[in-house]
């Protein structure tokens, strides 16, 4: 009897050990490519995972606003659209969070971002497709404004990762 019930401890063990690699694995899948959408810090409820394209007029909008001049700055600084008209509209303020509070702007973030980019089996959802996008913006901006040779290097790698990643995702399936 007792070695039935040792048998009986190393199989509901092994058990246990099977399902928490099964449940990592599910959470690794499911990990987010930008969690700080979750986290919104501004207070308003529809901000709360926010994408700015859901139309085809949205589309042609973030078009024309990056045809103006739109810049995405700094990790403390903001969205600056040079356009007034288009500065004003309602609809530029789910832009505007996604572009300060969503998007990542250190290179540490943006190289994690890659690398589970890198990773990723199948294609990316809309809302991801639409910040990763965003974020190639971001860092083609900032690579414009580096001087120092190294780190031109390590952003020009990320800014190539990212444009990978947007292609491997345009591909046919």
């Amino acid at each position: 009897m007792g070695a039935r019930t040792n048998m009986t401890q190393r199989w509901a063990l092994l058990a246990v050990v099977y399902l928490s690699v099964c449940q990592a694995a599910a959470q690794h899948r499911r990990k987010a490519l930008y969690p700080s959408a979750s986290r919104i810090k501004r207070g308003t409820y529809s901000l709360i995972n926010p994408t700015f394209q859901r139309s085809v007029e949205d589309v042609n909008l973030l078009f024309e606003i990056l045809l103006a001049g739109m810049q995405i700055q700094g990790e403390d600084r903001s969205l600056l659209i040079p356009d007034e008209e288009l500065a004003s509209l309602r609809s530029v303020e789910k832009l505007e969070v996604i572009c300060e509070d969503v998007l990542p702007k250190r290179l540490s973030d943006i190289r994690r971002l890659t690398a589970e980019l890198a990773q990723r089996r199948q294609p990316l959802g809309w809302q991801d497709f639409e910040r990763t996008v965003l974020t190639l913006v971001y860092t083609t901006q900032t690579l414009a404004g580096i001087t120092d040779q190294q780190q031109r290097e390590v952003w020009t790698d990320s800014l190539i990762q990212l444009f990978r990643a947007v292609q491997k995702d345009l591909r046919p399936s």
